[in-house]
């Protein structure tokens, strides 16, 4: 039997839980969460989402069902969206003005961020490379790795026309074309200048020639690396095309609608959507400039210690566009220096909770969520699985972020390009303003909340019990699942295979075996049968899935003898299949057979009543009340 990945469990788990596939109008995704429009919310039960394993919290905002998912929500969006129905990569807001901005601002850059800040992350390790070794920088080993991270900011309106007009339901192509055309006024050169060398338009411009388009003066901003002028110059373009849409002939529409929105699209950005565009961009940036400069230590508190309650409600993006403003006009934002501090706080409030819980589940939560936060700048696992649900450190890790905010902020230090701030791309700060101000800064951040969580404490959640021991005693309505075969008990947990491990598809265990005979663990139908996987399905409602090794789908049956069919009713110690269990382990395939109970009643739990040796038939699994 075919079994899901584990992503694919997930998204199957949550739409179920939303009301199935035919109530979402609409998904998306930003950097940990999936972004859901429904059609109608009451069919959806949070509390059954927040309980599915992988499920990190839901939040609603805007107008959005959004459910937080964490590092993994690229891979979990993609088997979202594999359902037929869910289209990809839309949605709408109706809510009001802010929600509308994010939901634009997550829709048109969250496609290529992870690409942006992989960029960065290049940029970052080359800025530390010159800064150890100077010469380095005059290499042309150097130049390429550069021109490696800085194509993507550069050319980043070629990026912004292809999302941009999937959000605004634009032709991608014609929208590559007009922007294509405002990148083309700084890279080819086309006119002469006065002393007769051919220049671009923007040098030609720059240079003192008179750029006129049918005699009206031409502005010539800066396009490379510009945000604003393309997303406003493709949903422009959008509204030219609808247009014509509606008032085109079939039979010409084809070709004739792109020359029109390209040959007045491109002529009104350069005349009206540029120069506007770069007018608002440093009307921002000198909003952002002299704010700052009144008091960058107020500034730089307020933005350590907002920003990890902004990530909550999903508002941080709203800030995204200053940010980008910042960076390509003079090439980083002031905004982002004292955001370092504020995700290593909570990082180490996290790694705090780890070594003083004696929770052990929170224990196993904490810890890869401070490493999460602290190096990879995903703060989410941490902030909804341990600081926020635990209330204090949450708020000791907004102390620390202002503190260290505010040192990051007095010395001017800000990110070199775009970057999620993180213990890894820290470096990304190292030429812009104080480094040494912004390492004190983000380390007293850290200090200041693993402290406070640490010393001060927290109410911890009560501790674990061990989990209890299997009875010797079968009690009434009790469900027994047999070993298929004899061998060596392995704990689900520590299965070679995270699908499994996970309990993603279900609880139950793995036995390494010593016979190659492979029998029914249990009485029922055979709702599945592959060589090397056997689904039953009891009288009663449960469901046990028999997967034999792992990966060995791909040997195609190949080492495998099955003895039934699917269809057929078995007893249990009735003997599904043979494997040469020699062979599959030459071919370099783990033998390892798991037994998962995929479906059980709500009110039962399943138990693993045998650990080492467990013979053929031997009791391994209980379904009790």
């Amino acid at each position: 039997m075919a079994t899901a990945t584990k992503h694919e469990a997930i998204a199957d788990a949550v739409l179920d839980a939303i009301g199935g596939a035919g109530n979402v109008k609409s998904v998306t995704h930003c950097a940990t969460r999936l972004r859901f429009q429904l059609v109608d919310r009451d069919k959806a039960d949070k509390a059954k989402v927040e309980a599915t394993r992988g499920v990190i919290t839901v939040m609603e905002s805007g107008g959005q069902f959004q459910v937080v998912i964490g590092n993994t929500v690229s891979d979990v969006y993609q088997a979202v969206i594999r359902h037929d129905g869910i289209a990809a990569g839309e949605s709408t807001s109706s809510g009001g003005l802010m929600a509308r901005l994010i939901d634009l601002v997550t829709s048109i850059f969250t496609p290529f961020l992870w690409v942006l800040a992989g960029t960065g992350l290049i940029k970052a390790a080359l800025a530390v490379a010159t800064a150890i070794a100077p010469s380095f920088g005059d290499t042309s080993t150097y130049a390429i790795f550069y021109a490696a991270s800085d194509a993507t900011f550069q050319f980043l309106p070629l990026f912004l026309a292809v999302t941009a007009a999937k959000k605004f339901k634009a032709n991608q192509w014609a929208a590559i074309a007009i922007v294509g055309a405002l990148l083309y006024s700084e890279t080819i050169a086309v006119i002469a200048n006065a002393e007769g060398v051919d220049v671009t338009l923007k040098a030609f411009a720059d240079g003192g020639g008179e750029l006129t388009f049918f005699g009206i003066p031409v502005l010539m901003p800066a396009y490379l690396s510009a945000v604003i002028p393309a997303i406003f110059a493709v949903y422009v373009q959008s509204k030219v095309e609808h247009l014509l849409d509606r008032v085109m002939p079939e039979s010409i529409k084809n070709f004739i609608n792109p020359m029109i929105v390209i040959g007045t699209v491109v002529p009104f950005t350069f005349l009206v959507i540029g120069p506007l565009s770069a007018w608002l961009g440093d009307g921002l940036a000198w909003v952002v400039d002299n704010l700052w400069a009144l008091s960058p230590a107020v500034g730089g508190a307020l933005l350590g210690a907002g920003w990890q309650v902004f990530v909550i409600f999903g508002l941080h993006w709203a800030l995204l566009p200053l940010f980008m403003v910042g960076l390509t006009t003079v090439g980083y934002s002031l905004l982002t220096g004292p955001l370092f501090a504020a995700v290593a706080a909570q990082g180490a409030a996290a790694f705090a909770v780890f070594l003083k819980t004696k929770n052990k589940d929170l224990k196993g939560v904490a810890g890869p969520a401070s490493l999460s936060g602290i190096i990879a700048g995903i703060t989410e696992p941490a902030i909804y699985g341990v600081t926020l649900r635990l209330k204090k450190p949450f708020i000791y890790g907004v102390i620390g972020g202002a503190v260290g905010g505010a040192i990051a902020a007095i010395g001017g230090s800000a990110a070199e390009g775009f970057v999620l701030p993180s213990a890894l791309t820290v470096v990304s700060t190292i030429n812009i303003g104080n480094f040494t101000l912004q390492l004190i800064g983000t380390g007293l951040a850290m200090a200041i909340a693993f402290s406070l969580t640490f010393f001060l404490g927290f109410k911890d959640l009560p501790a674990t019990e061990p989990e209890a021991e299997a009875p010797d005693a079968i009690e009434a309505g009790d469900v027994v699942i047999a070993s298929p075969v004899s061998g060596t008990v392995i704990p689900l947990a520590e299965v070679n295979d995270k699908v499994f491990s996970s309990g993603a598809l279900g609880n139950g265990a793995g036995v390494l075996p010593t016979s190659g005979t492979i029998t029914a663990p249990i009485d029922g139908e055979l709702v599945s049968v592959m060589p090397h996987a056997y689904g039953i399905r009891t009288a009663s409602g449960v469901e046990v899935l028999v997967h034999v090794g792992i990966d060995t789908v791909k040997l195609d049956g190949k080492h495998f003898a099955p003895k039934v069919a699917q269809g057929e009713q078995v007893a249990a110690g009735q003997v599904l299949a043979e494997v040469d269990l020699a062979a599959v382990t030459a071919a370099g395939y783990d033998t390892t057979t798991l037994v998962i109970v995929t479906k059980a009643p709500e009110t039962h739990s399943v138990a693993v009543r045998a650990e080492g040796a467990v013979a053929g038939t031997g009791d391994l699994l209980t379904v009790a009340r």
